[in-house]
């Protein structure tokens, strides 16, 4: 009897084991809802994280407004000040000329000259010597510095040049030619300044060069101009010159606290 029934178990195999529960399908959203079937509420969405000024608290909000404004209101005064400074003669330049150019002087200073018809054709070349005291009590004169060839150099072959190296002589000759006369003597009260604008680049290029030497100091510089014609094509029938002319500007002594300055 246990063997029948071993056998016959054999040919049946195990006992049926419980299908597992099939899961039933999801109403549409659509559908009504059953009386008995549970309400899910829905999370509300997240809020976006805040980002720039927004992100700071108010008091950096404050600070960055103030920050923002001052900087418009600079950069509103400043366009204004250089529009003033290219436009025609008004009224508001005869009263407020001074402060205008105030503002302009010299770092700002706007012109015209990049699009003018006619160009220069001339080069100008500023150079300079000194007069330097020696340690045993003597003097001595150095020889011409030509500051222009050096700036050229600097700007040949350089795909960045600064503005030193391009604009600071030049504009510092063209400020000093405007304000004196063909005499040297200064016309109006910008005069002083364009000398001593002129006087500490010089100077500033002699210290580069070494002029004084180990135990000399610079006592007095002279500046001059070294004008020369540009060579005219080859199709043109123009005769030029090709003789240079100089300007050669008075000596300049440096003040007792500038030599002690450099002597240190």
């Amino acid at each position: 009897m246990d063997a029948y029934d071993a056998g016959s178990a054999a040919r049946h195999g195990p006992a049926e084991q419980p299908h597992p529960p099939v899961p039933r399908p999801a109403p549409p959203a659509d559908a009504p809802r059953s009386a008995e079937a549970p309400l899910i509420a829905e999370a509300p969405p997240e809020p976006e994280p805040r980002t720039g000024v927004a992100a700071l608290s108010l008091r950096y909000q404050i600070g960055a407004a103030l920050a923002l404004a001052v900087v418009a209101i600079a950069v509103c005064v400043h366009v204004g000040m250089v529009f003033l400074h290219v436009a025609p003669p008004n009224t508001v330049t005869k009263q407020h000329g001074g402060a205008i150019d105030d503002w302009i002087y010299p770092e700002f200073e706007q012109n015209w000259k990049l699009f003018a018809p006619n160009p220069l054709q001339q080069n100008i070349a500023v150079q300079v010597r000194a007069e330097i005291d020696t340690a045993d009590g003597g003097t001595r004169t150095t020889g011409w510095y030509d500051l222009s060839a050096q700036d050229g150099r600097a700007i040949d072959g350089n795909l960045l040049p600064s503005h030193t190296q391009q604009n600071e002589l030049r504009r510092a000759w063209d400020f000093f030619v405007a304000t004196h006369d063909a005499d040297n003597r200064p016309v109006g009260l910008r005069g002083a300044l364009s000398e001593t604008y002129l006087r500490h680049i010089v100077q500033l290029r002699l210290d580069r060069e070494n002029a004084a030497g180990e135990d000399g100091v610079v006592a007095r510089v002279q500046v001059r101009s070294r004008t020369t014609n540009v060579p005219q094509p080859e199709w043109s029938d123009e005769e030029l010159s090709d003789k240079p002319t100089y300007r050669v500007l008075p000596w300049w002594s440096i003040p007792a606290d500038e030599t002690a300055e450099a002597a240190r």
